[in-house]
């Protein structure tokens, strides 16, 4: 296994740590960030998430920049992608952060993805992640890190930069959505 996927794999290693920290009931108290006062948990599991998340950046770089690209790597690093989102967007709804309605819809679209890889690997294609698709996941890992934060710096001037981020992931997450299946059509429509 080479240095990109192993820093994938971490990233999944990563996630139960995040569920422990936001889900557990530690009573670590309360930090003060300016005005804002954050249960320290939320403080520790954010950090977690943008950590982890920063990997999908960091093994991508390594991978490009010494041409270790792999079908495993481009396997694992969206399955990595979307276990850590899903479980932080579970995670967000549990906590009454995110509309669950918005969840399902992300959700919902990285198991469509997720099948239509699946058959698309059974015909010998692996299907990369596109553009399209990393601005999905970094609206995605921008609108998560703003709620796990509780908004913050925005909600010392009280503008909603995590519920706009959210609905901004959402429409990305329609649109990628879309255009892999528009693009990978011939899955459905060639026979064999």
């Amino acid at each position: 296994m080479n240095l990109p996927n192993k820093i994938t794999v971490a990233r999944i290693m990563l996630i139960p740590f995040f569920l422990i920290v936001m889900l557990v009931p530690f009573n670590w108290g309360n930090v003060q960030i300016g005005t804002q006062i954050l249960p320290m948990t939320h403080l520790v599991g954010a950090f977690i998430f943008i950590l982890a998340a920063t990997t999908d950046w960091i093994d991508g770089y390594f991978a490009r920049k010494y041409n270790l690209v792999t079908n495993l790597g481009k396997f694992l690093d969206p399955l990595a992608d979307k276990l850590l989102v899903s479980a932080a967007l579970i995670v967000l709804v549990e906590l009454g952060f995110a509309p669950s309605w918005m969840v399902i819809v992300i959700i919902s679209r990285e198991f469509a993805v997720t099948g239509l890889r699946l058959i698309l690997a059974g015909e010998g294609e692996v299907v990369a992640a596109n553009m399209l698709g990393k601005i999905k996941t970094w609206t995605q890992i921008i609108a998560i890190s703003a709620l796990l934060l509780h908004n913050f710096p925005f909600a010392m001037i009280s503008f909603p930069f995590a519920m706009i981020s959210l609905w901004v992931a959402v429409f990305f997450t329609i649109w990628s959505g879309w255009d892999y299946f528009v693009k990978n059509k011939h899955a459905f429509t060639d026979s064999k």
